[in-house]
C-alpha cells in the first residue's frame, strides 16, 4: 500500500500500469470475511490470552467477530448518506463465506470427521444477530451491500482437523472457545499451523477435497442469496489454479487475485504468477485486482498507530485514475465490527465517512460499482 514515501509512490504507480483501462472514474469497495466466525466473545478472548495464546497481538482476534445487527445497520445508514454521479449510493461488495464448523458434531465424533453448518445457523448462537440475514437481503435490494463468494468457510478444514486429531493443545483450546483463527505461536510457544487460508494445500491430494468445498459452498451461496456467485475471492489469497475449472463449471466468471499470486503446489512449494486487471485465463475467466487499501483497524498492529488511512487511500485512488484504472479498495469486515468493541466500529465508520466525502468532492464524476458490475464491463469490452 502507499505509505507516503517516494519509493512507495513509484511502486504503486508502476503496479497500476498493466491491464484493462477506462476513462470512467470507477470505484469498487471489496470487503472480505463476512459470514465467518473469528472471536466468539470477550470472555473467550480473555480465556485464550490467560492460557498463553497471544491473541492480543492480532487485530482480527481483538476486534473481528460474526457481524451483528448493529454492525450492518450502522454501515448501511452511513452508506446511504452519499450519492455518486448516477444518483446511487456507494455499494460494498461483501466477500462472504457461507458456512462455519459445527463444533458440537465435530466434538461428538472425537474430531474424526468434519461437519459444517450454514452461517445462518451460526447466527442463531450469537446474542445480537437475529436480523443479520434479513439485513443482508435488504442490502442486496437497496444495492448497498452485495455478497460474493469467499469460500464455504474461512478455514483450511483438512489442516485444522489434522491438528485437532494430533492433539495440538492450542488448537484444542481454541476449539473449546468456539474459534479457529488463532496465532501460530500458542500455549508455551507451541507451533500452530495457519488455518485461515482455506485453499492452501499441504499435499496435492488435498485438491480433491477442495473441489467438494467449492461445489457445496457455491450451491449453498445460491440457496442463501437466490443467485449464482459470479465472482470469487479465495480466503487469504492462496489458490491452486487447477481449481478454476471447478469454478467455471459452477458459473464463476471473475476471480480476485493479488498482482503477485502465490499458487500452492503442496509440500510447502509455491509458484508465483503475475496478474493484472482484465487478464484472462485459458478458460476465459477474468482476473480482478485491488489497488487501494483502507484498513484502519490494523493501525497499531500491522501498520503504525498514526497511519493516515483516509489520505493514503485518496492518494492510491488518484494514482489509479491517473493510469485510467478502476480504484478497487480493499477494506475487511474487521473495520466495521463493534460487537466486541463498539469503539472499533465507531472509529472506522468515522474515517470511512470522511473518505467517501473527500473522494466525491474531489472526483464528483465517480461511479460506484460492485465487483460483478466491473467484471461485466470488462467482459463487454473484450467481446
Amino acid at each position: 500500500m502507499y505509505t507516503g514515501t517516494l519509493k512507495s509512490a513509484l511502486r504503486v504507480n508502476i503496479s497500476n500500469i498493466p491491464g484493462w483501462r477506462t476513462l470512467r472514474k470507477i470505484v469498487v469497495i471489496e470487503s472480505d470475511d463476512w459470514g465467518s466466525i473469528r472471536m466468539s466473545s470477550v470472555k473467550n478472548f480473555n480465556s485464550l490470552k490467560k492460557a498463553g495464546i497471544p491473541v492480543e497481538r492480532n487485530h482480527y482476534n481483538l476486534y473481528d467477530s460474526l457481524e451483528s445487527n448493529s454492525d450492518l445497520e450502522m454501515l448501511f445508514e452511513m452508506l446511504s448518506r452519499f450519492k455518486d454521479k448516477t444518483g446511487r449510493p456507494p455499494v460494498m461488495t461483501g466477500v462472504n463465506v457461507v458456512a462455519n464448523p459445527d463444533f458440537n458434531k465435530i466434538k461428538a465424533c472425537d474430531f474424526q470427521e468434519y461437519f459444517y453448518e450454514s452461517y445462518t445457523e451460526t447466527l442463531k448462537k450469537y446474542p445480537q444477530h437475529d436480523r443479520v440475514y434479513d439485513l443482508w437481503k435488504e442490502g442486496i435490494l437497496k444495492r448497498l451491500f452485495v455478497p460474493v463468494f469467499h469460500g464455504r468457510e474461512h478455514l483450511n478444514v483438512q489442516r485444522w482437523l489434522r491438528a485437532l486429531q494430533q492433539g495440538n493443545k492450542s488448537t484444542l483450546f481454541g476449539f473449546e472457545c468456539g474459534i479457529t483463527g488463532i496465532p501460530q505461536r500458542g500455549i508455551d510457544e507451541e507451533k500452530v499451523p495457519s488455518f485461515q487460508a482455506a485453499f492452501d494445500i499441504d499435499t496435492i491430494e488435498d485438491l480433491e477435497y477442495l473441489k467438494e468445498v467449492l461445489e457445496t459452498g457455491l450451491d449453498l451461496f445460491e440457496s442463501l442469496y437466490g443467485y449464482k456467485a459470479k465472482f470469487f475471492v479465495p480466503t487469504n489469497g492462496s489458490f491452486n489454479n487447477t481449481l478454476e475449472r471447478c469454478l467455471i463449471d459452477k458459473g464463476v466468471k471473475y476471480i480476485d487475485t493479488a498482482k503477485k499470486q502465490f499458487e500452492p503446489l503442496g509440500n510447502g512449494e509455491y509458484r508465483v504468477n503475475t496478474r493484472f486487471i482484465g487478464q484472462q485465463n485459458q478458460l476465459g475467466q477474468i482476473y480482478l485486482t485491488r489497488n487501494c487499501f483502507f484498513e484502519p483497524s490494523s493501525s497499531g498492529f500491522e501498520f503504525p498507530t498514526n497511519t493516515d488511512w483516509v489520505n493514503n487511500c485518496l492518494k492510491e485512488i488518484e494514482i489509479a485514475f491517473r493510469w485510467h484504472k478502476p480504484a478497487t479498495i480493499s477494506s475487511h469486515r474487521v473495520n466495521y465490527i463493534g460487537f466486541l468493541h463498539p469503539e472499533n466500529r465507531e472509529r472506522s465508520l468515522k474515517q470511512f465517512e470522511e473518505l467517501l466525502g473527500k473522494m466525491l468532492k474531489r472526483w464528483p464524476d465517480i461511479e460506484f460499482m460492485t465487483s460483478m458490475e466491473l467484471g461485466d464491463l470488462i467482459a463487454s469490452t473484450k467481446r
